[in-house]
């Protein structure tokens, strides 16, 4: 087992991290038209918490709170249209026009898409807290404190 971390393992997290999340972003924001969505941009954005997580960068915590609200989101933006007198997880468009870009459309899917991408990581982090709290994480880092 490894008693410690690398600096460069620290620092090379660090440098992935911002394209990792600019790929999750991606995905998120193409995923209603194009492959990826809420869950592809969820599990980007896991693999980057457990990378993080992995290297001494970050402990991620919140997980009951994340899922919460994935599930309150995803609940809200399906039935509203119903509430609407519409049909359930039916999709609403809309059109704004914005200064420097012109016309932006924009629909209920993406809300829906960050609710499961927020489901998503909640769920890795409450993955994450549980291999830590049964020394399956970290294991290596409490025994050097212990010691």
């Amino acid at each position: 087992m490894i008693r410690h971390l690398s600096p460069m393992t620290r620092i090379s997290v660090k440098l992935v991290t911002p394209p990792a999340l600019l790929v999750g972003v991606y995905l998120l924001f193409a995923g209603h038209n194009n492959p990826g969505g809420g869950f592809a941009a969820g599990l980007v954005f896991g693999a980057v918490l457990i990378l993080r997580t992995l290297a001494e960068v970050q402990e991620p915590r919140h997980a009951r709170e994340i899922v919460a609200f994935g599930l309150f989101a995803a609940v809200a933006v399906a039935i509203a249209p119903a509430l609407a007198g519409g049909v359930l997880f039916d999709q609403v468009i809309g059109e704004i026009e914005v200064p420097v870009l012109g016309k932006v459309k924009g629909g209920t899917a993406l809300p829906f898409d960050i609710a499961v991408a927020a489901i998503v990581v909640g769920l890795v982090v409450a993955l994450l807290d549980g291999l830590a709290a049964s020394g399956g994480i970290r294991s290596h880092h409490r025994l050097e404190h212990d010691e």
